[in-house]
């Protein structure tokens, strides 16, 4: 769901609306719930973070996930608390989705860490722990960043090619590659799907067919065959230009 605020600061930092302060009230009793199971079973490097429409305020009841971040625990934990919140919640919310990461992950001078820390940073608030992991500094909205976010689309659209997708899966991934190059294109920043779907219409109107396909599959998950998604992959695909662009204008990690 679109965050509003979403953008860039005067000195070309990246802008978000996530807030503790904007937690919708209504998910209150998932959080709250979430907390207890997070208390009982904390080490002390733990980490829980938030993100996502819920983070930033915009998250409609029964119509949103909430989207976790466990940083340093461990994915059983992590899994079997999804499942038990999301059946409890189920009228709340689409699912209670929590995944792992470890401090490693945020360290380094690859592209992947850079894009964790950026995303650690700016688009996710912290809910428990002691939140040591965070880079306390703000990052600029540029090539840097949305190759940090999307430089493995490359290799994505490999695995997807050798049958590891779904057209949700694939749709979704490629139009946040999309939003890294119409920002970069335009010297704005955004993430946002919708926006992004817009903006490449706008600059490659041949692909206008392709690129609302994409915007249909992302948001729906039906099955869909497999000699479509087949056919979303091929080399003269809107996924394959996307991809094309990604790598020639942003670059793909190293």
């Amino acid at each position: 769901m679109h965050d509003p605020l979403e953008g860039l600061t005067d000195d070309g930092f990246i802008r978000t609306g996530v807030s503790l302060d904007r937690i919708p009230r209504a998910f209150s009793p998932i959080l709250a719930d979430l907390l207890r199971e997070f208390e009982d079973h904390q080490e002390p490097s733990w980490e829980l973070h938030l993100y996502g429409s819920v983070a930033t305020g915009v998250a409609r009841v029964g119509l949103a996930d909430v989207d976790l971040v466990l940083i340093n625990g461990p994915r059983t934990w992590a899994d079997e608390v999804s499942a038990r919140l999301s059946r409890r919640h189920a009228q709340l919310c689409r699912g209670v989705e929590i995944g792992v990461a470890q401090t490693s992950d945020y360290v380094g001078a690859s592209d992947m860490s850079y894009g964790n820390r950026v995303f650690l940073q700016h688009y996710c608030v912290s809910l428990a722990g002691p939140d040591a992991v965070r880079a306390r500094r703000p990052f600029a909205g540029d090539r840097r960043a949305a190759r940090g976010f999307n430089g493995d689309i490359a290799a994505e659209l490999a695995r997807w090619r050798s049958g590891d997708a779904t057209a949700r899966r694939i749709s979704r991934k490629t139009l946040l590659a999309a939003s890294g190059i119409t920002s970069v294109r335009t010297g704005t920043w955004t993430t946002d799907r919708t926006i992004a779907a817009h903006a490449w219409i706008d600059q490659q109107p041949a692909d206008r067919d392709g690129v609302e396909q994409l915007q249909w599959h992302a948001d729906h998950s039906e099955d869909v065959p497999a000699e479509r998604i087949r056919a979303m992959l091929a080399p003269d695909g809107v996924v394959a230009a996307i991809v094309d662009s990604f790598t020639a204008e942003i670059g793909i990690w190293v």
